[in-house]
């Protein structure tokens, strides 16, 4: 994909791990149309880059989406704006750089790309299909079993591209007049030991749903190793792609 610093083949999906001083994140994020949308968690990272002669200009916004106190702002405030540099290094890319808000506080990241080959193939978006953007995400399980994620989830012309903190998630959808469906695979790109449900697997995931304006709601069945488990989620725009 690429080959040696300098080459800017920037475009594509991501995860990515991030330093500020010595507190250290991961997330996801995809790059594409002068656009960088991805997240994790709790926060979502909305930005725009530009290349140049050298690498590739960032500058990105944190927003929170998850309003759970136990995930803390790395910056100590919601909203910060990250700017850096970047450069390819073989397969990677690496950014330095600080916040507005931390000025002299250094910034550092990798982003390693989830392969071509991997992101699965657009599903068919007909009249009046579903907002393309970047959601939030909160699932939970069901039939009494305890646990859940939140997250972000790019849809994008019948594709689905997300992640959090510990997984990525890759998928397609069909969408037309108010009604969804289709399929995704949620893997780790981090070890989530804490998740006894997800942590571990390469976890499919068949779904259907409806959406309206700016939300959508879906009901799933997960294959998690030899478990089958029903689930639900909520998404909400955050961003149009």
């Amino acid at each position: 994909m690429r080959a040696g610093r300098g080459r800017l083949v920037f475009e594509g999906f991501y995860k990515v791990r991030f330093q500020l001083g010595d507190a250290v994140g991961r997330s996801v994020m995809h790059a594409g149309n002068g656009k960088m949308l991805g997240g994790n968690s709790a926060f979502a990272h909305i930005g725009t880059y530009a290349k140049t002669a050298d690498g590739v200009d960032i500058v990105i916004k944190t927003v929170r989406h998850n309003a759970d106190p136990n995930y803390r702002a790395m910056a100590g405030t919601d909203d910060a704006t990250l700017i850096a540099k970047g450069f390819a290094d073989g397969d990677l890319y690496r950014f330095k750089g600080e916040l507005k808000e931390l000025p002299g506080v250094p910034f550092r990241s990798v982003m390693t790309p989830i392969m071509e080959d991997e992101v699965p193939i657009p599903g068919g978006v007909g009249e009046d299909g579903i907002i393309d953007g970047l959601y939030s995400l909160r699932l939970r399980m069901l039939d009494g079993v305890d646990g859940g994620l939140t997250g972000v989830m790019l849809l994008k012309e019948g594709r689905i591209l997300g992640g959090d903190a510990s997984f990525y998630y890759l998928g397609s959808y069909t969408a037309a007049n108010g009604r969804w469906k289709g399929q995704i695979l949620n893997q780790e790109h981090t070890p989530a030991k804490d998740d006894p449900i997800f942590g571990g697997h390469q976890v499919g995931i068949g779904f259907s749903g409806s959406y309206d304006g700016e939300r959508a709601v879906l009901e799933a069945t997960a294959l998690s190793g030899k478990r089958s488990l029903r689930l639900t989620a909520t998404l909400q725009l955050m961003h149009r792609a």
